[in-house]
């Protein structure tokens, strides 16, 4: 029986605000309050609410047989808590059902992965322990922002004690092979990858209400024939897609919301099934492993990095960026903490792609700047405060492992005064209660 594998992403960064070079040392708050507030409860409004109120329609109406996977990262998860509640309160329900499973990703959506193994190794144990406070469940199976992936990315994940990933099927990787097989890491035999099929998950995101697609409309029955009609061995659908698909990317008026609420009665039809990513993997087995010694991503035509790390501004950025990722973990005030996860969300980077054509179009579409120079500026002078209050606090004059033994003093001396106090505070109590008069019988 061939099996779907739907999965959704969400993701909303704390957008800056416009920050000047004059604002550098005297405003430490970088983040446009407004806009993304409006945003979230406009895409709320739109897509969260009632394809939540539609799946949970799917899965109540199919007896649990639809299956549905959900990432979503940390800082949409802090704004949906901030200025949407309710939706929140329809991802429990949904994960009360038993026919969802939340994934695993980098906690601010970064691109740690690409250049410090602590730091994601760090944001996706921080992920995962919001995702089970949330939703009472511990993720299993991994799936990196923007959905890159690497040999290299593949052991780290295998090292966190991951058993499945999920990552863009791209042609040059895969070759001639069907990305509908579940596969393994050829550097991390144990980890499984489900790899996404950008053609059909494609027909719906992006061509779905395209009047000038040969193939418009798309039906319900149809998209199932087409699925059904892929060769016999290939068993394994994955579907990916961001969840902003429904009701933002292609409108209510489209029929996204009627197509998908009809898809489990033509699946069923057809002998199609449903299954999460952790439901694949434990029914599925590899069948060959495979190698990316590069990394790929599921963004533009070229499906690598170029969208985040393609020109000199984004890899000035970036690297200015994680330079002093090892002095912030020495880091104890919170603001600093929040600032530097905020900072590494991978839309900072994608606003100042300077692609063009087609590609170019989608990413000016989605950046809040006139061009990306502007992204560039207002990004770096934000970081550069950022940078000036690490310094203040740990100073780069002062090697890392000579500031971190200074801590750990410090730290040490703030639990042995603690302890002593508590001592003091005991023995004082014990001295008033030998003081005490007995009482004469």
């Amino acid at each position: 029986m061939k099996t779907i594998c739907f999965y959704f992403q969400i993701h909303q960064p704390f957008r800056l605000k416009r920050y000047r070079f004059f604002d550098i040392g005297r405003d430490h708050y970088y983040y446009d309050d407004f806009a993304n507030e409006e945003i979230i409860r406009r895409i709320a409004e739109r897509c969260y609410l009632p394809a939540n109120r539609l799946m949970l329609d799917m899965i109540r109406n199919s007896d649990g047989k639809f299956k549905v996977a959900f990432s979503i990262s940390g800082l949409a998860l802090e704004q949906l808590e901030i200025y949407t509640p309710e939706v929140i309160d329809g991802f429990k329900e949904l994960a009360a059902t038993g026919s969802v499973e939340f994934l695993s990703e980098t906690y601010a959506h970064s691109l740690s992965s690409l250049s410090d193994p602590e730091e994601f190794g760090n944001q996706v144990k921080m992920h995962a322990d919001k995702i089970e406070m949330l939703f009472g469940q511990r993720p299993k199976v991994l799936r990196n922002t923007e959905l890159v992936y690497s040999d290299d990315i593949a052991l780290l994940v295998n090292d966190l004690g991951y058993k499945g990933m999920i990552t863009e099927g791209a042609k040059h990787i895969l070759g001639w092979k069907s990305p509908n097989y579940l596969y393994a890491s050829a550097m991390a035999p144990e980890l499984n990858l489900l790899l996404k099929n950008y053609r059909f998950s494609d027909d719906i995101t992006f061509r779905f209400s395209n009047y000038s697609w040969s193939e418009y409309p798309l039906t319900a029955d149809k998209f199932i024939n087409w699925i059904a009609s892929t060769p016999e061995d290939e068993k394994l659908i994955n579907l990916f897609m961001g969840y902003d698909t429904l009701g933002n990317m292609q409108p209510a008026e489209s029929g996204i919301f009627d197509f998908f609420r009809a898809l489990p009665r033509f699946a069923e039809e057809r002998g199609i099934g449903f299954a999460t990513p952790s439901e694949v993997l434990a029914n599925h087995k590899s069948v060959t492993p495979i190698s990316a010694p590069y990394p790929t991503s599921w963004a533009d035509e070229e499906r690598d990095i170029s969208a985040w790390l393609g020109n000199q501004l984004q890899k000035e950025a970036f690297e200015k960026l994680y330079s002093i990722s090892e002095r912030v973990r020495l880091v104890t005030d919170r603001r600093l903490k929040q600032d530097w996860l905020y900072l590494q969300s991978s839309d900072h980077f994608y606003y100042m792609c300077t692609k063009h054509f087609s590609d170019g179009a989608v990413h000016s579409s989605f950046s809040p700047y006139d061009s990306p120079y502007d992204a560039f500026i207002n990004y770096m002078n934000a970081l550069s405060d950022f940078l000036d209050r690490v310094e203040a606090q740990y100073p780069s004059s002062i090697e890392n492992e000579e500031l971190s033994a200074l801590l750990a003093t410090i730290r040490n001396q703030g639990i042995e005064i603690e302890k002593l106090q508590q001592e003091i505070k005991e023995a004082k109590k014990s001295k008033t209660t030998q003081a005490k008069p007995k009482k004469q019988i």
